[in-house]
C-alpha cells in the first residue's frame, strides 16, 4: 500500500481533494495464528488512531498483515513504534511502520478481472503473463488464488487500462504459453450473471449424439466426417443437419434409450452445474441435437431449460428427417434470449459455453462467451477459452472460488 494525500477533514475523498495528513503504514510478518489481527489493532487503539486501510494475506501459514492509520493523537509517535515492535516480538513475529502521507493512490481507471488458468501453472507464464499487463500500460493491484484443483486459477485485479485492450494483449500470450487467461470487466454485474447456457455435444457431453445414432445405422464414419466440416464452419449447419439425419432412416425407435445410454458428460459438468443451482444460477442447454437426449439430460440434471432438434419418428422407427423450429447457429442466438427473457435476467448477465462454429452467434451475444475446447474459429471469437478438460473450470471465470464450489456441495441433497 503506497500511501498519497488523504482529504482534508470534512471532505469526500471521491472529490478528488486533497491534503498532507501524515499517515502510518504499520506491516507485519511471521507464523499466522488466531487473534494476530485482532491483537495489532488493540495495541494501535491505546494511541486513538483511525484505520485508512487494511490488507492481509496468509500464504502456507506465513502471514502479512497492512495496516494504514492515521498518526497518534494522545501521544509520540515513537511511542507508537516501540509498543508495536515490542509487541510484535512478544509474538515472535516481525515489524515495519514506515511514515508517509495520506490515503493509497486511487487505482487507474479501466478495471479488469484477470483469470489464469493452468495445468500446472509455471512460474514462466505468471511472468509472461504479468509483464504483458505491465506492457499494456496496466497494474496489478491485487492477486489472490481461485483454485489449486482440478487446475490452478489464480486472479489480477487489474487498473489503468482498457478491457478490450487488456483481453486482446493477454489472448496472444495465453496462447503462446499454452495457458487459459480470461478477462471481464470488474463491476457488480460480475456476480449478478444468473443464466448459464451452454452447447451439449462436445462441452456438456463429451460426445456427438448423431455420431451415436449413426454408430447403431451403420454410417458412424460417414456422419462425422460430415459434424466436423459443419463444427469448423466449411458447411451449412441445417444443409449438413439434414443430410446425416436422412442416414438414420428406418431405425428403431428403442435406439434412444441405448444412445442415451451411451451418453458421457464431461469431467467437471455436475460440479458445474450442482455449483450454479446452489448459488442460485439457472442454468439451460441449447443443441443441434435432438430433445430425445436433451430432455433426458435436463430431467437428470435438474436443467431450467433445454432445446434442441426432433428426430421425427412414424411407427416405431426414425424417418431421417427432423421436426419443428431448426436449433441452428442462429437459433442458439435466439433461444438464448428467449432463456433470459424467461429467467428474468438482462442479455449481458448471461453465459454462453460452447466448442462449434455454429455456437459463435450465442456466444457473442452473451455478456460472457466461453469457447471451451474449441475449434480455432471459435477460440478466436469467443471472449475467452478454456482449453482444460475440466468443465467446472467455467466457475473461476466466474470468480467462484473452489472453496466456493465445496461450500456449494453441502448445500445440496
Amino acid at each position: 500500500m503506497t500511501p498519497s494525500p488523504l482529504p482534508p477533514a470534512g471532505q469526500n475523498s471521491d472529490a478528488g481533494q486533497s491534503s498532507d495528513v501524515p499517515t502510518l503504514l504499520v506491516k507485519i510478518f511471521g507464523k499466522d495464528r488466531p487473534g494476530i489481527t485482532a491483537g495489532l489493532f488493540d495495541t494501535l487503539a491505546a494511541y486513538s488512531v483511525d484505520v485508512v486501510d487494511i490488507e492481509q494475506v496468509v500464504s502456507r501459514g506465513r502471514l502479512v498483515l497492512c495496516a494504514l492509520v492515521t498518526e497518534p493523537t494522545v501521544a509520540p509517535q515513537g511511542e507508537l513504534r516501540a509498543t508495536v515492535h515490542s509487541w510484535a516480538e512478544s509474538l515472535k513475529l516481525e515489524a515495519e511502520i514506515i511514515s508517509g502521507t495520506g490515503d493509497n493512490r486511487p487505482r487507474g481507471s479501466g478495471r479488469s478481472h484477470v483469470t489464469v488458468l493452468g495445468h500446472p501453472l509455471t512460474a514462466e507464464s505468471t511472468a509472461a503473463i504479468a509483464a504483458r499487463i505491465a506492457g499494456t500500460g496496466g497494474n496489478i493491484d491485487r492477486i489472490f488464488r481461485l483454485a489449486k484443483y482440478p487446475v490452478t486459477a489464480v486472479e489480477f485485479a487489474v487498473s489503468g487500462v482498457a478491457t478490450g485492450t487488456l483481453r486482446t494483449a493477454l489472448a496472444t500470450e495465453a496462447a503462446a504459453r499454452g495457458v487459459d487467461v480470461a478477462v471481464v470487466s470488474a463491476g457488480l454485474h460480475r456476480r449478478a450473471q444468473r443464466l448459464v447456457v451452454m452447447d451439449v455435444d462436445s462441452t456438456l457431453i463429451q460426445d456427438e449424439v448423431i455420431e451415436l445414432f449413426a454408430a447403431h445405422a451403420g454410417c458412424e464414419a460417414e456422419v462425422a466426417e460430415v459434424t466436423a466440416a459443419a463444427m469448423r464452419g466449411e458447411l451449412d449447419f441445417e444443409q449438413s443437419l439434414h443430410a446425416r439425419v436422412a442416414l438414420l432412416r428406418g431405425l428403431d425407435v428403442s435406439v434412444v434409450d441405448k444412445v442415451r445410454a451411451e451418453v458421457r458428460l464431461t469431467p467437471g459438468a455436475r460440479t458445474l452445474i450442482r455449483t450454479l443451482k446452489a448459488l442460485g444460477y439457472q442454468v439451460g442447454v441449447v443443441s443441434g441435437g435432438f430433445t430425445q437426449v436433451t430432455d433426458d439430460l435436463k430431467d437428470r440434471l435438474g436443467l431450467d431449460f433445454a432445446s434442441a432438434n426432433t428426430l421425427e419418428v412414424e411407427d416405431g422407427r426414425l424417418t431421417g428427417r427432423v421436426t419443428g423450429e431448426i436449433v441452428d447457429r442462429a437459433g442458439k442466438a435466439r433461444l438464448l434470449r428467449r432463456f433470459a427473457d424467461e429467467a428474468g435476467v438482462p442479455l449481458a448477465q448471461t453465459v454462453a459455453i460452447g466448442d462449434g462454429a455454429n455456437d459463435l452467434d450465442m456466444l457473442n451475444a452473451a455478456g460472457l462467451g466461453v469457447a471451451f475446447n474449441a475449434k480455432p474459429v471459435v477460440r478466436e471469437a469467443a471472449h475467452t477459452a478454456v482449453n482444460v478438460p475440466f468443465l467446472d473450470t467455467v466457475l473461476y471465470l466466474l470468480g467462484i472460488t473452489r472453496e466456493e464450489v465445496e461450500a456449494a456441495d453441502g448445500l445440496v441433497d
